[in-house]
């Protein structure tokens, strides 16, 4: 397989990795780790992807010992994948895994990649345009650090990856979105049914009966769409439903 078509087949798994329109992330990432090292023609490759709020951090890498290596760093915050120097522009170029500052900064993380028999590491940014949502760690030893070229060609892989990641991202907040706005709708209608139960069968107001609806709730310290779920379905306390009982006296200025 050329070069060429090597690169079209990662883009176009990639675009793969799609589900009904929705980006898998799990495979989106593990395409990414696993086509990398030989497109870029690098040892190894790991992606780290940190989409923030409650998710947590993800990594895939292309082998287990690069895998094992980065879930580590990840509680290290080591590594060029980690921590606030994630987005820093000098770890596109090749940083030597030897170098005595490097060993200072990442002391875990250092030895444990030399051990694994890479002594380079560079980071490509998974950049979408409000934040960066990870990265793309290449390894290598001195006999295959990835040139200018390979370098440019997997910041493009990463471009698209984030794009697709934040695809992702984008549908799951959709998702939630609608799922919390479909229960509140539901959440209404229930309420607004019980209240018209409670107004025939006690020939209350409509506001006299929703008074008498939250009242009954806060008493029994029960969520109010449970107590109307109940009264809809004849299963409410009849203290609540009886025609004799009482209207409120007065109403309650809150909700």
């Amino acid at each position: 397989m050329t070069p060429q078509q090597q690169l079209a087949d990662v883009f176009v798994a990639l675009a793969g990795s799609a589900t009904e329109g929705s980006p898998d992330v799990s495979e989106t990432l593990a395409i990414l780790a696993d086509r990398s090292p030989a497109l870029l023609q690098v040892r190894a490759a790991s992606v780290v992807y940190t989409p923030g709020g409650r998710e947590k951090a993800r990594v895939n890498g292309s082998d287990s010992d690069v895998t094992r290596l980065e879930h580590e760093a990840l509680s290290w915050q080591e590594g060029p994948g980690h921590g606030p120097r994630r987005t820093d522009a000098r770890l596109t170029a090749p940083l030597s895994l030897d170098d005595t500052p490097l060993r200072r900064h990442w002391p875990r993380y250092v030895p444990r990649a030399l051990a694994l028999g890479h002594t380079h590491v560079v980071a490509l940014p998974l950049v979408v345009p409000d934040r960066t949502l990870g990265a793309l760690v290449l390894f290598s030893d001195r006999g295959n650090v990835p040139s200018a070229d390979a370098r440019a060609l997997g910041q493009s892989l990463a471009d698209f990856t984030a794009v697709t990641l934040h695809r992702a991202q984008e549908a799951e907040q959709g998702r939630t979105l609608t799922g919390q706005l479909e229960r509140a709708l539901t959440s209404r209608v229930v309420i607004e049914q019980a209240k018209g139960v409670l107004a025939t069968r006690r020939s209350l107001t409509m506001d006299d009966a929703f008074d008498a609806l939250r009242s009954h709730a806060r008493s029994q310290r029960r969520p109010l769409n449970d107590v109307a779920r109940e009264v809809v379905d004849g299963q409410a306390d009849p203290a609540l439903t009886d025609p004799t009982g009482a209207a409120p006296e007065g109403r309650d200025s809150g909700t």
